[in-house]
């Protein structure tokens, strides 16, 4: 009786978290109580939104800074690696890409045995200019590049820099990208790793922010708040947070109308 009972109260639980949907300005979105891919920790958690003309993003909270999108029957993997400390994603088990963007050189997002399995005929591998030298192939941006890769996703490249005077030999400036995407209309600020430079505060009207907490590399819980406050992201997620604790970033950003939204990105 106790393990019929313990079996219906898992059941509600799972049908109300699947059933959980947030506003977000006019962006909706709700995040699904466990993905179909699995790790050694369990399911990969999953936030779904609408474009303008009514398609699904689905954005995979893999680790670290990989980033799995699905849109449209399409395939998007942003800095894909597949083992970083003790935790590993199985990227044979997913499809191959039909875009792939590396912000830059670190092994924590460069990762060329990954890149080579993801890569099919077709895919598109967008990268700074030092990947595509150590790669030996795909798409160099700089910052200010701008790309259409499909009739309904665009790319721009922006700053992803250091600017605290110890730390600016880990991310120099005008080596890096960060990545906005626009998809039908979505758009995604992809920070990658960066300080909150002073371009953030032309970054404008974006419907989605992943945004770096991890010092010394990238910002402090208090620069990213800074910075979620200068961009006014209609959704956040911080990332690549390692052992930072980013538990009381969705308190200081609640009086901003910015959805806040922790996911396991350590």
């Amino acid at each position: 009786m106790k393990k019929i009972i313990t079996c219906l109260l898992a059941a509600m639980w799972l049908t109300t978290a699947c059933g959980q949907q947030n506003r977000a300005g006019g962006t909706e979105g709700k995040q699904t109580a466990a993905a179909t891919e699995s790790t050694a920790k369990g399911a990969y958690e999953v936030d779904e939104f609408k474009t303008k003309s009514g398609k699904t993003v689905r954005f995979h909270a893999l680790m670290h800074s990989c980033i799995r999108i699905e849109y449209d029957g399409r395939e998007i993997e942003i800095d894909p690696v597949a083992k970083l400390g003790g935790r590993t994603i199985d990227y044979a088990a997913m499809p191959k890409a039909d875009y792939i963007f590396v912000t830059h050189e670190h092994a924590d997002h460069y990762d060329a045995a990954t890149l080579r399995q993801l890569t099919g005929a077709n895919t598109q591998l967008i990268m700074n200019k030092r990947c595509t030298e150590m790669f030996g192939s795909g798409k160099a941006m700089v910052n200010g590049d701008k790309m259409q890769v499909a009739d309904d996703i665009t790319v721009e490249a922006v700053p992803a820099y250091n600017i605290t005077a110890d730390r600016t030999k880990f991310h120099p400036k005008g080596r890096d990208n960060g990545y906005i995407m626009t998809i039908d209309g979505l758009r995604i600020y992809i920070a990658g790793d960066t300080e909150d430079i002073p371009e953030m505060a032309g970054i404008k009207n974006i419907d989605i922010a992943f945004l770096p907490c991890n010092q010394p590399y990238t910002m402090t819980v208090e620069q990213l708040v800074k910075a979620a406050k200068t961009i006014k992201p209609k959704v956040l997620f911080p990332y690549h947070y390692g052992q930072t604790d980013v538990s009381t970033i969705p308190a200081q950003l609640k009086g901003d109308g910015i959805d806040t939204r922790i996911r396991h990105y350590e």
